[in-house]
Protein backbone atom coordinates (compact mmCIF):
# COMPACT_ATOMS: atom_id res chain seq x y z
CA UNK A 1 0.00 0.00 0.00
CA UNK A 2 1.44 3.36 -1.02
CA UNK A 3 -0.09 6.39 0.71
CA UNK A 4 2.53 8.82 -0.52
CA UNK A 5 1.60 12.19 -1.89
CA UNK A 6 2.99 12.36 -5.46
CA UNK A 7 4.29 15.89 -4.73
CA UNK A 8 6.36 14.74 -1.75
CA UNK A 9 9.46 12.54 -1.71
CA UNK A 10 9.07 8.89 -0.73
CA UNK A 11 9.58 8.58 3.00
CA UNK A 12 10.36 5.83 5.40
CA UNK A 13 7.40 4.55 7.40
CA UNK A 14 6.57 6.26 10.70
CA UNK A 15 7.92 3.45 12.86
CA UNK A 16 11.27 3.47 11.04
CA UNK A 17 11.52 7.26 11.40
CA UNK A 18 10.49 7.15 15.07
CA UNK A 19 13.03 4.46 15.91
CA UNK A 20 15.75 6.35 14.00
CA UNK A 21 15.17 9.62 15.85
CA UNK A 22 14.73 7.90 19.24
CA UNK A 23 18.05 6.15 18.66
CA UNK A 24 19.69 9.49 17.82
CA UNK A 25 18.28 11.21 20.91
CA UNK A 26 19.27 8.36 23.21
CA UNK A 27 22.80 8.15 21.79
CA UNK A 28 23.31 11.90 22.26
CA UNK A 29 21.80 11.80 25.76
CA UNK A 30 23.83 8.77 26.81
CA UNK A 31 27.06 10.29 25.53
CA UNK A 32 26.32 13.65 27.18
CA UNK A 33 25.42 12.07 30.52
CA UNK A 34 28.71 10.15 30.58
CA UNK A 35 30.69 13.29 29.74
CA UNK A 36 28.97 15.22 32.55
CA UNK A 37 29.32 12.61 35.28
CA UNK A 38 33.01 12.13 34.50
CA UNK A 39 33.50 15.73 35.62
CA UNK A 40 31.72 15.14 38.93
CA UNK A 41 33.31 13.92 42.13
CA UNK A 42 32.89 10.18 42.69
CA UNK A 43 30.15 9.20 45.11
CA UNK A 44 28.11 12.39 44.77
CA UNK A 45 24.33 11.97 44.48
CA UNK A 46 24.17 13.74 41.10
CA UNK A 47 26.88 11.48 39.65
CA UNK A 48 25.06 8.37 40.90
CA UNK A 49 21.73 9.64 39.52
CA UNK A 50 23.28 10.36 36.12
CA UNK A 51 24.83 6.89 36.07
CA UNK A 52 21.49 5.27 36.96
CA UNK A 53 19.74 7.29 34.25
CA UNK A 54 22.50 6.35 31.78
CA UNK A 55 22.09 2.66 32.56
CA UNK A 56 18.30 2.77 32.21
CA UNK A 57 18.48 4.73 28.95
CA UNK A 58 21.12 2.28 27.72
CA UNK A 59 18.72 -0.60 28.36
CA UNK A 60 16.01 1.33 26.53
CA UNK A 61 18.43 1.89 23.64
CA UNK A 62 19.09 -1.87 23.54
CA UNK A 63 15.37 -2.58 23.15
CA UNK A 64 15.01 0.11 20.46
CA UNK A 65 18.06 -1.00 18.45
CA UNK A 66 17.00 -4.64 18.51
CA UNK A 67 13.45 -3.66 17.57
CA UNK A 68 14.78 -1.42 14.84
CA UNK A 69 16.88 -4.21 13.34
CA UNK A 70 13.99 -6.67 13.49
CA UNK A 71 11.67 -4.11 11.86
CA UNK A 72 14.23 -3.29 9.17
CA UNK A 73 14.78 -6.96 8.33
CA UNK A 74 11.12 -7.88 8.34
CA UNK A 75 8.68 -5.11 7.51
CA UNK A 76 10.23 -1.66 7.42
CA UNK A 77 9.87 0.32 4.22
CA UNK A 78 12.92 0.02 2.03
CA UNK A 79 13.51 2.88 -0.31
CA UNK A 80 15.73 2.85 -3.37
CA UNK A 81 19.20 4.11 -2.56
CA UNK A 82 19.71 7.82 -3.05
CA UNK A 83 23.34 7.05 -3.90
CA UNK A 84 25.03 5.22 -6.72
CA UNK A 85 28.32 3.39 -7.12
CA UNK A 86 30.98 3.98 -4.50
CA UNK A 87 28.77 6.44 -2.60
CA UNK A 88 26.13 3.72 -2.19
CA UNK A 89 28.75 1.26 -0.92
CA UNK A 90 30.05 3.85 1.57
CA UNK A 91 26.55 4.74 2.79
CA UNK A 92 25.54 1.09 3.21
CA UNK A 93 28.81 0.27 4.98
CA UNK A 94 28.40 3.25 7.31
CA UNK A 95 24.81 2.29 8.20
CA UNK A 96 25.76 -1.30 9.03
CA UNK A 97 28.86 -0.10 10.91
CA UNK A 98 26.61 2.09 13.06
CA UNK A 99 24.39 -0.89 13.83
CA UNK A 100 27.46 -3.02 14.66
CA UNK A 101 28.86 -0.31 16.93
CA UNK A 102 25.49 0.18 18.67
CA UNK A 103 25.13 -3.56 19.29
CA UNK A 104 28.75 -3.76 20.52
CA UNK A 105 28.15 -0.81 22.83
CA UNK A 106 25.03 -2.42 24.28
CA UNK A 107 26.89 -5.67 24.98
CA UNK A 108 29.83 -3.76 26.46
CA UNK A 109 27.49 -1.73 28.68
CA UNK A 110 25.96 -4.86 30.20
CA UNK A 111 29.33 -6.62 30.51
CA UNK A 112 30.88 -3.54 32.13
CA UNK A 113 28.08 -3.38 34.72
CA UNK A 114 28.27 -7.11 35.43
CA UNK A 115 32.07 -6.83 35.87
CA UNK A 116 31.42 -4.19 38.54
CA UNK A 117 29.41 -6.81 40.44
CA UNK A 118 26.90 -4.16 41.52
CA UNK A 119 23.15 -4.57 41.02
CA UNK A 120 21.44 -2.26 38.55
CA UNK A 121 17.88 -1.68 37.47
CA UNK A 122 15.68 -0.24 34.75
CA UNK A 123 14.28 3.13 35.91
CA UNK A 124 13.70 1.56 39.35
CA UNK A 125 11.03 -0.74 37.91
CA UNK A 126 12.95 -4.01 38.03
CA UNK A 127 16.43 -5.30 38.70
CA UNK A 128 18.51 -6.52 35.78
CA UNK A 129 19.67 -10.06 36.52
CA UNK A 130 23.36 -10.89 36.32
CA UNK A 131 23.63 -13.30 33.41
CA UNK A 132 27.42 -13.47 33.30
CA UNK A 133 30.10 -12.98 35.89
CA UNK A 134 33.50 -11.51 35.23
CA UNK A 135 36.59 -10.97 37.27
CA UNK A 136 36.46 -7.45 38.70
CA UNK A 137 39.89 -6.80 37.18
CA UNK A 138 38.18 -6.82 33.75
CA UNK A 139 36.09 -3.81 34.75
CA UNK A 140 38.61 -1.27 33.47
CA UNK A 141 39.06 -3.17 30.19
CA UNK A 142 35.31 -3.25 29.52
CA UNK A 143 34.93 0.36 30.66
CA UNK A 144 37.70 1.51 28.33
CA UNK A 145 36.18 -0.36 25.39
CA UNK A 146 32.74 1.06 26.23
CA UNK A 147 34.18 4.58 26.13
CA UNK A 148 36.11 4.02 22.87
CA UNK A 149 33.07 2.56 21.12
CA UNK A 150 31.01 5.54 22.36
CA UNK A 151 33.42 7.92 20.64
CA UNK A 152 33.35 5.81 17.46
CA UNK A 153 29.54 5.97 17.45
CA UNK A 154 29.55 9.74 17.96
CA UNK A 155 32.09 10.26 15.16
CA UNK A 156 30.30 7.97 12.70
CA UNK A 157 26.85 9.33 13.61
CA UNK A 158 28.24 12.85 13.19
CA UNK A 159 29.51 11.96 9.71
CA UNK A 160 26.10 10.43 8.98
CA UNK A 161 24.42 13.71 9.96
CA UNK A 162 26.92 15.79 7.96
CA UNK A 163 26.31 13.65 4.87
CA UNK A 164 22.54 14.06 5.28
CA UNK A 165 23.09 17.82 5.28
CA UNK A 166 25.41 17.58 2.26
CA UNK A 167 22.68 15.71 0.41
CA UNK A 168 20.07 18.26 1.46
CA UNK A 169 21.94 21.52 0.93
CA UNK A 170 24.75 20.54 -1.44
CA UNK A 171 23.28 17.89 -3.71
CA UNK A 172 19.73 19.17 -3.19
CA UNK A 173 18.19 15.71 -3.18
CA UNK A 174 15.56 14.15 -0.90
CA UNK A 175 17.86 11.96 1.20
CA UNK A 176 17.25 13.92 4.43
CA UNK A 177 13.54 14.47 3.76
CA UNK A 178 13.01 10.71 3.50
CA UNK A 179 13.75 10.38 7.23
CA UNK A 180 11.80 13.47 8.32
CA UNK A 181 8.13 13.23 9.27
CA UNK A 182 5.70 15.22 7.21
CA UNK A 183 3.16 14.92 4.48
CA UNK A 184 3.44 11.61 2.73
CA UNK A 185 4.75 9.57 5.67
CA UNK A 186 2.67 6.65 6.80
Amino acid sequence: MNNLNPDSPPRYDRLTMSLHWLTALLVIGLFASAQVWQQLEKGTPLRKELQALHISCGILLAVIVIGRLLWRMSRGRRLPSANQGAMNVLATTAHWALYALLLSQIVLGFVFRWAQAEPFNFFGLFDVPTLLTFDKSMRSVFGGLHEQVAWAIIILAGLHAVMALVHHYGLRDNTLRRMLPGRGSN
